[in-house]
């Protein structure tokens, strides 16, 4: 682990935080609940892929691994068995010290918001059992936006809720696509896996690059 990049808050208009990676070392359990769905349905769904789609709405993923491996399956139904697999887990779910203290620091300074490719009501569990759920003036979900990361939309669409401007803002990311979409958007970032990489179950821990840190 590496120490966080240097960041300051006179710099920002406005702090937007992924989710789960980010604020929640949760990766680990989604691969888990990942498993659960793809075995069922004889879907192949390697851990390397898994962080390859991070930031990516489960329904879509499970639309591309149909797709893939020519089957049909019902997307809202195996879409429900993936979120309950996880949701299963959250009592183990733990909090990244370095970003929630950047949370800490920011609150009461900055709006802030989540920006996740996740669904709403999953996030918010995620945040109440984090003690995080308050601290947050806006999340923006799968649901909110018709196109996701690495589309700037999700972030762009934070913005405007907060009423800052998308080149005043900082993204905390734990993907390569949510880092495509915050560049895209014109925002800086901060690239979680910097600092923090998450156990992986299979093969080796993926190592991000420090994107364009404050």
């Amino acid at each position: 682990m590496t120490d966080t990049p240097n960041w300051h808050l006179q710099d920002y208009d406005a702090l937007l935080f992924d989710c789960d990676g980010t604020l929640a070392d949760t990766m680990p359990a989604h691969y888990r609940a990942w498993l659960q769905v793809t075995e069922r349905h004889g879907l192949s769904f390697d851990e390397d892929r898994f962080y390859s789609l991070g930031g990516r709405p489960t329904r879509d993923i499970l639309a591309t691994l149909a797709v893939e491996a020519s089957v049909e399956i019902d997307l809202d139904q195996a879409s429900a068995h993936k979120e309950q697999a996880f949701i299963d887990q959250l009592p183990h779910i733990a909090a990244i010290d370095p970003v929630i203290a950047a949370v800490r620091r920011a609150q009461g300074e900055l709006p802030l918001a989540v920006v996740t490719g996740g669904y709403q009501a999953v996030c918010r569990q995620i945040l109440e059992r984090l003690g995080l759920l308050d601290c947050f003036d806006t999340i923006v979900a799968s649901e909110d936006t018709a196109r996701h990361k690495p589309d700037p939309d999700p972030f762009l669409e934070a913005a405007r809720r907060l009423g800052v401007r998308p080149e005043g803002c900082l993204v905390w990311e734990d993907s390569d696509l949510g880092i495509e979409a915050a560049r895209r958007a014109g925002m800086a970032w901060i690239d979680v896996r910097a600092f923090h990489q998450p156990q992986r179950l299979t093969g080796r821990n993926p190592v991000g690059d420090a994107g364009e840190s404050a």
